[in-house]
């Protein structure tokens, strides 16, 4: 199900160690003007996501 939150829920979910927090633009993107405390880019997400549990919650900006 996709919801949208307010900025201020996700990064209290983020700081909780409840969601995390996704970045989908390319790292080069990601890097130069898109990061925002507490999230990875898209190609970390990627790794991680085979090991990721299926409750997990996932915040994509």
């Amino acid at each position: 199900m996709v919801k949208k939150i307010s900025p201020i829920e996700a990064k209290s979910r983020v700081d909780a160690g409840k969601a995390l927090l996704v970045c989908i633009y390319a790292d080069a993107k990601f890097n130069a003007t898109a990061h925002l405390d507490g999230a990875i880019p898209m190609s970390e997400f990627e790794l991680k996501k085979p090991s990721l549990s299926k409750a997990q919650e996932i915040i994509f900006y």
